[in-house]
């Protein structure tokens, strides 16, 4: 792909509805990835990244195997996330992988965190902080050109209403029954009749989100399955406003959405109810309007008050293109190689 050469392995794919077949899927990957790896040609170092948990056991192994130096990429914090959402228990497995977790810290040559928040957190729990780099998410501006979205809301019946949308994955950490709850309360205001809600994407909850809004009859509600990503830059383009929502829970707080750059560069004003450092990074760029996490009054309220406010909308949107300059992942991709480097001469 590209001059890159993808080596593709055998996994057990299950859906993301039972716990024990998610962690069967990714340990086939673990173990398979492992065994192609040590017959490539010898690279000069490995890199891992997380989630999920097993992809980091599976380059600590093969760096181990082949006498390489291995690189950590934490994107999110794993096992401790799905606890955070309920998808497991404190049990002795859980605590098992917990104590992996930090052997695979305190082993790896170097650790590269997506956010400053992750730097702090390690840094709290006695990694090396001279071992952890940051270099976070970013946009590829050149994919998000202007498009004319006139066919894509002829297609939804969208024309001349206030679009309000959710695009990505309809998880258990995105509390999106928030969402439903200020669209009932919308679609209750007269004043608000021409706002519409768009779900785009799939995932673990969106078999109940559909239910949930069919028993409540909400019609100013559209779910769309999940689309190719050129496609789901056509939908973000429609927008007059974008969603990013995590449950209210301090360790989503470290959590950056790699969405927000992307609303960023089509000029989409954000609807931020993610606080801690990303909600900082929406702020100073003067990009969106915050509102409190699992809380839809208070969505319901930025919305009204967006609607009612062309000019801010405008205005938010602007702010948000010249901000995504800073988030070039061209830029974010020199700085990453240039981390990968200096450890591989190590």
């Amino acid at each position: 792909m590209e001059g890159i050469s993808v080596v593709r392995v055998w996994t057990l794919i299950s859906s993301n509805d039972g716990f024990l077949l998610r962690i069967l899927d990714y340990m086939s990957f673990m173990i398979s990835a492992i065994a192609a790896a040590i017959f490539q040609k010898r690279p000069d170092i490995v890199v891992g990244t997380s989630p999920q948990f097993f992809t980091i056991c599976a380059a600590r192994a093969v760096g181990f195997l082949i006498r390489r130096p291995w690189v950590l990429e934490l994107r999110d914090f794993w096992p401790e996330s799905i606890k955070a959402v309920g998808a497991m228990r404190d049990t002795v497995a859980l605590r098992l992988m917990e104590r992996l977790e930090r052997h695979l810290y305190d082993k790896a040559d170097h650790i590269i965190v997506v956010a400053e928040s992750f730097e702090r957190i390690l840094a709290d729990r006695g990694v090396d902080r001279r071992k952890i780099s940051v270099v976070t998410n970013g946009v590829d501006r050149a994919s998000f050109p202007q498009l004319d979205g006139s066919p894509l809301r002829a297609l939804h019946g969208l024309e001349g209403k206030f679009v309000v949308g959710y695009i990505g994955t309809l998880g258990m950490a995105h509390a999106l029954e928030t969402v439903l709850d200020a669209a009932s309360m919308i679609a209750n205001d007269p004043e608000l009749n021409d706002v519409r809600f768009i779900f785009v994407g799939d995932g673990a909850r969106r078999e109940a989100l559909v239910k949930d809004a069919v028993n409540r009859r909400l019609g100013n509600v559209i779910f769309v399955p999940s689309v190719p990503r050129k496609r789901a830059i056509e939908y973000l383009s429609i927008l007059d406003a974008s969603i990013v929502h995590l449950r209210k829970m301090e360790l989503f707080e470290a959590v950056i959405p790699s969405k927000i750059f992307e609303c960023m560069a089509t000029g989409t004003p954000i609807l931020m109810g993610v606080r801690g450092e990303a909600l900082e990074i929406v702020a100073q760029a003067g990009a969106g309007i915050a509102f409190e996490p699992e809380n839809p009054a208070h969505l319901a309220s930025v919305i009204r008050d967006l609607r009612k406010d062309p000019d801010l909308a405008v205005a938010l949107g602007k702010a948000g293109q010249l901000a995504a300059r800073n988030f070039d992942r061209d830029a974010l991709a020199k700085e990453m190689v240039a981390k990968l480097e200096q450890v591989a001469n190590k």
